[in-house]
């Protein structure tokens, strides 16, 4: 998990709106919870491209019997 402290310092933004504004733009899914925005490192990888082609949930037509 990275929480709002870590996101500030990656986004170099101080307000928590900002933040997750920033993060959202990127196509980044974030949380809101009591100490601010956050998300994690799994989620910051699929919004760059980089998530795991394997643990795609959407079903090729082919597969279904």
């Amino acid at each position: 998990m990275l929480g709002c402290e870590a996101l500030r310092q990656i986004t170099g933004y101080q307000r928590p709106a900002d933040i997750a504004r920033c993060l959202r733009e990127q196509g980044v899914r974030v949380f809101h919870g009591r100490r601010g925005p956050w998300t994690t490192l799994d989620l910051i990888n699929q919004a760059g491209g980089l998530g795991d082609p394997a643990a795609n949930d959407t079903l090729d037509p082919r597969q279904v019997l």
